[in-house]
């Protein structure tokens, strides 16, 4: 601490290079601080600190970090608990640039596995981001002494954890524990998604990801005929409307919430904190959501099942475009997920493909099947479940004609729900869509695709790009991935993660190894190193989060670059 000190005195007033003198390990007396890097001038990227306290001074409950999901809940409470005590200092130092900034990677609504805050049985270590101040390119080491030898140890003190901590930090493994227990229920009793009676779906705005608490709120209340009952360790048992595995539609009039409870459910393979609404909104951990998605690229993916016989002999088995149009897109977006192991699909009728989703009578009276390359997603939802265990939840406000084929029909009336199912098999037995099945004999083939490694090129110039900007792109070597139409994408630290297993992919596909495989190897990894085991920051990797292997998959289908070898080496 005082050669900390002495560092700063001496330094103070000269270039701002002179701060990587302060790189290195300091002993404060209740904490250790580790400089791991130091910032070029005050406008770059801040420099990277961090605080490790031994278990004596944080006293953790060995229960707090028991299981995996409840180490990340407990490390999530504490990150955030960290960001707020770093707001009441960021910025109190004056200077240029980003002077005085003192943060940490903040989480959002979901409870995401981190690389913010580390909990291990001998200590707790906060991963910082603090911008050393200066005027213009000049040190001001006194107003850096007040950040790190001031403004840090009082943050430190107000981290030792006091009696309301503690209740606040049983209270979310009490919730870890029970999300954790629904989850277990929809495996054992053959659920995709758990709603809750008194969940609040409806968000603040479009914009934001936090409940809607001014106005009207209709807390949701499950229809009798698909209410559960589940049995949580903590608390009475949790009532609310399971759905089942199979083909379920969300009907009703527009504004009437079915996209509501579909955001809801697609948002459920995460766990979300107390008082978001959607805490008890469970959904199965490798659910997918499809859309169309014009424009983007699609290389050597089998959409035989939903495209075949193109103009000009087109192969769809291996089917690459630059281009690809609503139905093709869609097509794609549906056969990758299925490539990765998605047993559960959520589409939403306002953002598909119409032509995908359905050809009616009419329509298939004037142009005949032999004409027409697509089979629609109606021909194919039930094969697609009957033959692969693979679910559908499907939002429609227009088509009647899926009446036939779904299990379950749920109706959004405002916004509270309603089994229709009776009604809507009755309707489709008197009012008959005419329709001939388009479907075949079987849903087709799922393939698979080996990526090799100059797909995963990231080289710019001399050195290697491999970076996030912001939630929904990535700049790797020169090129830069569209991850706009991620909808289950929802933190930018999952976006920086991924840009670094795009880098690693690098290395280790060779032709030889399937997508899923690559990933799954890498998903293990994860889970016996630890996230930080894929940071370029091996000191510092504080700004992380854990994306799902489908959304890592979506990133290497949308890069330019992509190059594969199909099953058969071609």
């Amino acid at each position: 601490m005082k050669q900390l000190c002495q560092i700063l005195k001496r330094i103070d007033g000269k270039g701002y290079k002179a701060y990587k003198d302060l790189q290195g390990t300091y002993q404060f007396p209740d904490f250790q601080l580790f400089i791991d890097y130091v910032q070029g001038d005050p406008f770059a990227t801040p420099s990277r600190v961090r605080v490790r306290l031994e278990r004596k001074e944080v006293p953790v409950d060995l229960s707090w970090i028991q299981t995996r999901e409840r180490k990340v809940a407990l490390e999530d409470w504490l990150a955030r608990k960290w960001s707020r005590e770093l707001d009441k200092y960021s910025f109190k130092a004056s200077g240029t640039g980003k002077s005085g900034l003192m943060t940490m990677d903040r989480p959002g609504q979901e409870i995401l596995e981190r690389t913010a805050v580390v909990v291990e049985p001998e200590y707790m270590e906060a991963r910082i981001h603090i911008g050393l101040p200066a005027r213009g390119r000049t040190v001001l080491g006194r107003q850096a002494e007040q950040m790190l030898l001031d403004f840090l140890p009082r943050i430190v003190r107000e981290m030792k954890l006091s009696e309301t901590d503690k209740k606040q930090i049983e209270d979310r493994m009490k919730l870890t524990d029970n999300q954790q227990a629904i989850r277990k229920a929809l495996k054992e009793n053959g659920w995709v998604a758990f709603v809750a009676d008194g969940a609040v779906l409806p968000r603040e705005s479009g914009i934001s990801n936090r409940p809607l608490k001014s106005g009207q709120v209709v807390p949701f209340r499950s229809p009798e005929s698909l209410q559960a009952v589940i049995p949580v360790p903590h608390g009475e048992p949790i009532s609310g409307m399971a759905i089942p595995e199979g083909i379920t539609l969300i009907v009703g009039g527009g504004y009437h919430g079915k996209s509501t409870l579909l955001k809801a459910i697609e948002r459920g393979v995460y766990n979300h904190v107390a008082g978001d609404g959607r805490e008890y909104v469970i959904t199965v951990e490798d659910a997918v959501k499809i859309r169309a998605e014009d424009g983007r690229r699609v290389e050597k993916v089998n959409i035989s099942p939903f495209i075949s016989r193109l103009p000009l002999g087109k192969d769809t088995d291996q089917f690459s475009t630059e281009d690809a149009s609503g139905s093709t897109s869609q097509a794609a977006n549906i056969m990758e997920s299925l490539e990765m192991g998605s047993t559960c699909l959520l589409v939403d009728e306002d953002t598909s493909a119409t032509n995908f989703m359905i050809r009616d009578a009419r329509m298939q009276s004037l142009v005949a099947k032999g004409k027409e390359p697509i089979t629609p997603f109606i021909d194919k939802v039930r094969q697609l479940y009957e033959e692969n265990g693979v679910s559908t939840i499907l939002v429609l406000g227009g088509s009647g004609d899926y009446f036939d084929v779904a299990d379950y029909v749920i109706m959004m009336d405002h916004y509270l729900p309603y089994d229709v199912t009776r009604q809507a098999k009755e309707i489709a037995g008197v009012h008959q869509s005419g329709r001939a099945l388009e479907g075949g004999e079987s849903f087709g083939e799922i393939s698979h695709r080996n990526p090799v490694a100059k797909s995963f090129d990231a080289r710019k110039g001399r050195k290697e790009k491999a970076e996030a900007k912001g939630l929904k792109s990535i700049l790797l070597g020169s090129g830069t991935i569209d991850l706009t139409c991620l909808e289950q994408l929802v933190d930018p630290s999952q976006t920086r993660a991924i840009a670094q297993i795009l880098r690693l992919l690098g290395k280790r596909a060779d032709g030889r190894k399937s997508l899923r495989q690559l990933l799954e190897e890498i998903e293990s990894e994860i889970k016996e190193k630890g996230l930080d085991w894929i940071s370029p920051f091996r000191g510092h990797p504080g700004d992380l989060a854990l994306p799902r292997k489908y959304e890592i998959a979506a990133a290497v289908n949308r890069m330019r670059t992509l190059a594969v070898k199909g099953e058969n080496g071609r």
